[in-house]
């Protein structure tokens, strides 16, 4: 019996992540470094404000946690630089339909330009094929994120860096535990899934 007939060669071959399964070619590449940022447009408007805060519960982080994991550490780079530039330029896609950088939370989407990196990297090292890998992964790409924009929201809203803790940081957990959840399940599913279809 072949080696390739005895397991699908993507599950077990270092370096690969979900992305890396579509047929290779550069038309794929743009079409997935666009439909990241698409897809994080889209789930920045599943927004909701928070009382007390300038930074809204959205479906953003979330997004662009699942882009860098799925499409690795560069490809995750390019789509959230791009989500990030276009909404810079006027395209409403970032929380509540907004756009530009002269707001409070602008410092989370730099956050998440680099949690993408920082989680594709760790995938294309399999952590996003076990329930607790997985869960690592989005921990760290949270605290990335929140790394990044607390200390921009203290710097943009002149509070203290306690109270941006209070106002950026705290409300966000138990939804950040959430998603991670929902992560926990999709991405080793996923790879299980393929597996079965290999």
């Amino acid at each position: 019996m072949s080696s390739t007939a005895a397991a699908p060669v993507h599950t077990l071959r270092a370096g690969t992540v979900l992305a890396d399964l579509l047929p290779s070619s550069r038309v794929r590449d743009v079409a997935l470094v666009v439909g990241g940022a698409a897809l994080t447009g889209l789930a920045a408007q599943l927004s909701v404000p928070v009382p007390g805060s300038p930074v809204p519960v959205s479906g953003q982080t979330f997004a662009a946690l699942l882009v860098g994991t799925a499409l690795g550490a560069r490809r995750g780079f390019l789509s959230l630089a791009l989500y990030a530039v276009a909404g810079m330029a006027g395209v409403p896609w970032f929380a509540q339909g907004t756009s530009g950088y002269a707001m409070p939370s602008f410092g989370y989407i730099l956050g998440m330009l680099l949690a993408a990196t920082v989680v594709g990297a760790l995938a294309r090292r399999g952590a996003d094929r076990s329930v607790l890998r997985t869960a690592g992964t989005m921990v760290l790409g949270s605290a990335v994120i929140y790394a990044v924009g607390v200390p921009y929201l203290a710097l943009a809203t002149g509070m203290t860096l306690g109270q941006a803790v209070a106002a950026g940081l705290t409300p966000f957990l138990i939804g950040d535990a959430l998603k991670a959840a929902l992560a926990m399940g999709a991405l080793p599913a996923a790879w299980k899934l393929v597996g079965r279809k290999g």
